[in-house]
Order: structure tokens, then sequence, then C-alpha cells
């Protein structure tokens, strides 16, 4: 595993939706908590570990789902709060760790307390969020100088391979170079880290991962049917591997944080 931070950045970048095309598709995670767990990967450790603050005892993770990057939190002995819109996603997080308090709500409206947290994290989430309001939000339940985290993986399309792979599961959540998030003026210092790392996965296996993106979730079936049938291609025939075959998939992990003001 590789890792590099750096300090400050460009202007904003990276996709935009519009305003209700992002809850559409924001909708889509609504079912299939169990396939989620299964097939999306987990976050490196690294990341975590660059984010918490020395001595963080309490977070909140908005936009849990499944509870991926909870499971970091839950490892370094934070007392946790999970919220995410969807009942099915907070079900597998509820039976995976049963120690977390889960509840329903969005990073808008968490329904937590004042000044309860050392750190909010916000992973894979963040842009199907309104970022003034939901930064208004995290600054409410943040203590004074608590951390904001917010946290991407996406695959690493410098790798020649990836990057038509990334276009045939239609992986449009790949941020641009000048990538900055939009966050509220309640918080400062905003700084970046990068973590590169691989998942070990068969061909089998990422077909199914493509089955948990948003585009395919919200697709008819004969798009489905489309982009499934040139997955197999470029995985079987062009790519040349064989079923069950374990492949290094590159991943970036984004890693941001900044501390309210």
């Amino acid at each position: 595993m590789h890792s590099q931070g750096s300090r400050g950045g460009p202007k904003l970048g990276g996709p935009k939706l519009h305003e209700q095309r992002r809850r559409e598709l924001a909708r889509s995670f609504q079912d299939g908590g169990e396939h989620y767990e299964q097939v999306r990967p987990g976050y490196p450790a690294d990341s975590a570990d660059w984010l918490l603050p020395a001595g963080a005892r309490t977070a909140a993770d908005l936009g849990a789902g499944t509870g991926k990057f909870t499971a970091l939190l839950v490892e370094r002995g934070l007392e946790v709060a999970a919220v995410d819109p969807s009942t099915d996603m907070l079900e597998q997080l509820r039976k995976a760790f049963p120690e977390v308090h889960a509840l329903e709500g969005t990073a808008e409206a968490t329904t937590l307390a004042d000044s309860a947290f050392d750190v909010v994290s916000v992973a894979q989430a963040w842009h199907w969020c309104d970022p003034l309001k939901a930064s208004t939000e995290i600054a409410r339940i943040l203590r004074p100088h608590g951390t904001l985290g917010l946290i991407w993986n996406q695959l690493d399309t410098s790798v020649p391979w990836v990057h038509r792979l990334s276009r045939i599961m239609h992986a449009g959540d790949v941020h641009k170079p000048d990538f900055r998030p939009h966050i509220g003026p309640e918080f400062t210092g905003l700084e970046s880290h990068l973590t590169r790392w691989e998942d070990p996965l068969t061909p089998e296996e990422i077909m199914e991962l493509v089955k948990s993106r948003s585009y395919y979730l919200r697709a008819n079936e004969a798009t489905r049917a489309k982009v499934t049938a040139n997955l197999g291609w470029y995985l079987f025939e062009h790519l040349g591997h064989a079923p069950g075959e374990i492949l290094q998939l590159p991943y970036l992990t984004q890693t941001w944080r900044a501390v309210k003001i």
C-alpha cells in the first residue's frame, strides 16, 4: 500500500449532478444492502489513521451504508453512531456492528445531539449531500475544533485497463485531478491524503461490483444487459482472464479533513 498526502489545492472540480438527478440516484441505494455489503470494497486502514485526530473518542459516520468505513472507526476503539437513510443498509450494519448506535437520517438532518462528536465521517456519500446544509448540520453535532472527514474510494483510472473498465461500468464518481470537495464556511484547513491500494477480485466479482453502482441500479433491463455483456466481453475475451482468476483491481482512496472553526 502506498500513500501520499497533499495540502491545499486548486479550485473545485469533479462530477456535478443536477439536484433532482442526484436525489434519484441516491434513492437507488435504498435496497440491496446485502449485495452492497458483499461486493463493495472496504477502505484502507491508512485512511482512518490519517483522518483521526489524537485523542478522538466519539465519531458519527454519516451515509454509513452497510458500515464499510464504520468498521475502521470501531476497530480503533471509538464510540460510533452511524446514520443512513436506508433501512436495508442499516440492517446489514447492525448485524456486523451491534455495538454501534445506528439510526435512519441524512447528513442534512441527523437527529444526533449537539456537540457530541470528535469526528464526523462521510464515506462515499458526500456527492449525494447538499454540501452547505450538511456542513451546517455536521458543525452542530461536532465539538469545538472537531474534525470533518470526507472519503472516496475510486478506481485508479491512471491504469489503462482500469480506465476502460470504468467507462464500461459507467463509474462516474472518478474525480478529476483538480477535485476539491465543497464544504461550508463552518470549516477551515481543508487538506487531503491519497492512498493507493489493490482489491483482489475475480472477473465474476467485478461483474457483481457493477451491479451495486447507481447507474446500473437505475437502468432499465436492456441497458443492464448491455453493460453486463460489454463487461463480460472485456474481461474474458479482450483481456483474456479465466473464470475464477484473481485480479488485483487498483484503487485510490481520497481522504479529506477539515476542522470546525
